[in-house]
C-alpha cells in the first residue's frame, strides 16, 4: 500500500464515514465466503442466469448457491474487462474504488499489464495488496490508499480506467474531471453502476433504502451523461444490464449470505426505478 496519511486521503466527514464503513465491515460473508471459492474477492454484484441444475434442485446445498453467486460476480467482471479495449502488457490501468482487488487481479491475469487500485479504506488496500503479493505480482499490481477524486498520478498515466459499482460514493463531475486528467486522448473509461431512473422523478423508496444501507448516494441516470460530456468523455456503448442482474439477486435471496437488502434491489429493478448500466466512453 502506498503509505499515505488517511487524514489527507479523506477530506470530508462523509468520506471519513465511508472509509470507516469499509474499515469496520471486514467480516462480511457476502464477499468473503464467495471469494473463498477461487481466492478472487469481488466487491460487486453478478450477471447472467444461474445454473439450471442449481435452480431446479429440491434442496440445494448452500455451498452450491455460494459457488453460483461467485460465478455470476466473476462474469460481471468479465463483461467489464472485455470492454476495456486493446490492453497490452506495457499499458497501465486504474481500478478506481478497488475494494478487495478482485477485478484488478483479473485484469492482470487477462492482460499482463500494470494495475493500480485506489481506495480510501486501509483495510481494503492491505487485503488487496496481500492478494497481489501472494501471487508474486506486487511489482505489477499495487493498491494505494488514495482518493479517486485526487489520485496523485501523473497526467495521461493510464490507458484505461474503470469504476465497478463505486461511483455512488462521489460527485460525478469531480470524478470524471480526474479521469480526464489521468487518461490520454482516446483512453478508455468503463463503468458498471446502479443508477436511479430520473425520468420518473425522484428516488423511489427502494432506491432510498439502498442509499441508507450502503451510506451511498445513488446518482440519477442522466447525471452520468452530463458529467461525462462535461469532461470530454464520449460514450461509445451503453447497455442496460438490469435483466441480467435480477437472477443474481433472486438467487442471493435464497443464500446464507443474504443481507436483507435483496428485496429493495429486486423491487427497484422490477418497478423500473433503478437500472444497472454498463457505460463505455473514450476520452477526446
Amino acid at each position: 500500500m502506498t503509505q499515505t496519511n488517511a487524514g489527507q486521503v479523506t477530506t470530508t466527514d462523509y468520506q471519513r464515514d465511508v472509509a470507516n464503513y469499509w474499515n469496520t465491515h471486514t467480516n462480511d460473508p457476502v464477499n468473503l465466503e464467495l471469494g473463498k471459492v477461487d481466492d478472487i474477492y469481488h466487491h460487486h454484484y453478478g450477471l447472467g442466469d444461474p445454473d439450471a441444475a442449481v435452480l431446479q434442485a429440491d434442496d440445494v446445498p448452500d455451498e452450491e448457491i455460494i459457488k453460483e453467486l461467485h460465478r455470476l460476480e466473476t462474469a460481471q467482471a468479465d463483461v467489464l474487462l472485455d470492454n476495456l479495449g486493446t490492453i497490452r502488457s506495457e499499458h497501465r490501468v486504474l481500478d478506481a474504488g478497488s475494494g478487495r482487488g478482485g477485478t484488478s487481479i483479473m485484469a492482470h491475469a487477462w492482460f499482463g499489464c500494470r494495475v493500480d487500485g485506489v481506495t480510501i479504506s486501509d483495510y481494503q488496500a492491505d487485503f488487496a495488496n496481500d492478494q497481489a503479493e501472494r501471487r508474486g505480482w506486487s511489482d505489477r499490481v499495487q493498491f494505494h490508499l488514495r482518493n479517486m477524486l485526487d489520485t496523485g498520478f501523473a497526467d495521461g498515466q493510464f490507458q484505461a480506467v474503470w469504476t465497478n459499482e463505486t461511483t455512488m460514493y462521489v460527485d460525478l463531475f469531480d470524478l470524471y474531471r480526474e479521469f480526464r486528467r489521468v487518461l490520454p486522448r482516446s483512453g478508455r473509461y468503463v463503468c458498471i453502476t446502479g443508477c436511479y431512473n430520473d425520468v420518473l422523478g425522484e428516488k423511489s423508496p427502494s432506491v432510498r433504502q439502498i442509499d441508507e444501507h450502503y451510506i451511498c448516494n445513488v446518482h440519477g441516470r442522466s447525471t452520468y451523461f452530463q458529467a461525462l460530456a462535461a469532461n470530454d468523455l464520449v460514450p461509445i456503448k451503453v447497455l442496460d444490464l438490469t435483466p441480467q442482474t435480477i437472477p443474481y439477486w433472486e438467487l442471493r435471496r435464497q443464500s446464507s449470505v443474504k443481507t436483507g437488502i435483496e428485496e429493495a434491489f429486486l423491487q427497484a429493478y422490477r418497478e423500473g426505478s433503478f437500472h444497472y448500466l454498463l457505460i463505455v466512453a473514450d476520452r477526446l
